[in-house]
């Protein structure tokens, strides 16, 4: 590192949502991800995403004679709901994966949530497994205001896992390019 460079922490608004068909590159392996699932095409833009958390719960013991405490054994990993929230636009896309769960022919969907650098670049990526909508919400809707109208989509999930490499991966694909030009 050379003296006097910087390095700013990554800003949050700089990031994208891709969702795919379960069981295909992200539903199989936690490491295999390839660099094709890094750089999907994003399936809308998101003005926010949260959830990206787990907590590991813990089972208290209270063993006799030890009164100066209590001991904490791991027990099972419980994870939130991503939570994407986005200006209605021209696609239904979102609404209606959450519909045809209520038809009984939605599928689930493996996805990416990408942090991107100030170029652009995928820096961290966030992989979640087996994906289904449980909650829609569409705009709050009010004459005397002049808002965006935003929709809310819930994804329950069964994994949550930090995809490695993802910044390699991106210098990578770069130097693959700068080889064509």
């Amino acid at each position: 590192m050379t003296t006097g460079a910087r390095r700013d922490p990554l800003l949050g608004y700089n990031f994208q949502v891709s969702l795919m068909q379960s069981g295909n590159a992200l539903g199989n392996a936690l490491g295999a991800v390839t660099l094709s699932a890094v750089t999907l095409t994003p399936v809308a833009g998101f003005s926010e995403c949260s959830g990206l958390e787990g907590t590991l719960e813990v089972q208290d013991h209270m063993e006799g004679g030890r009164n100066g405490g209590v001991l904490h054994f791991p027990t099972r990993l419980k994870w939130s709901n991503l939570m994407l929230k986005r200006g209605i636009g021209r696609g239904d896309d979102l609404r209606a994966w959450f519909e045809g769960f209520a038809r009984g022919t939605g599928r689930r969907r493996d996805g990416v949530v990408t942090l991107r650098n100030e170029r652009q670049e995928p820096h961290t990526v966030w992989g979640f497994r087996r994906g289904l909508p449980v909650k829609y919400n569409g705009p709050t809707l009010n004459a005397t205001q002049s808002t965006v109208a935003v929709e809310t989509l819930e994804i329950a999930h069964e994994g949550l896992f930090l995809v490695p490499g993802a910044a390699p991966l991106a210098q990578a694909a770069r130097a693959a390019l700068d080889l064509f030009r």
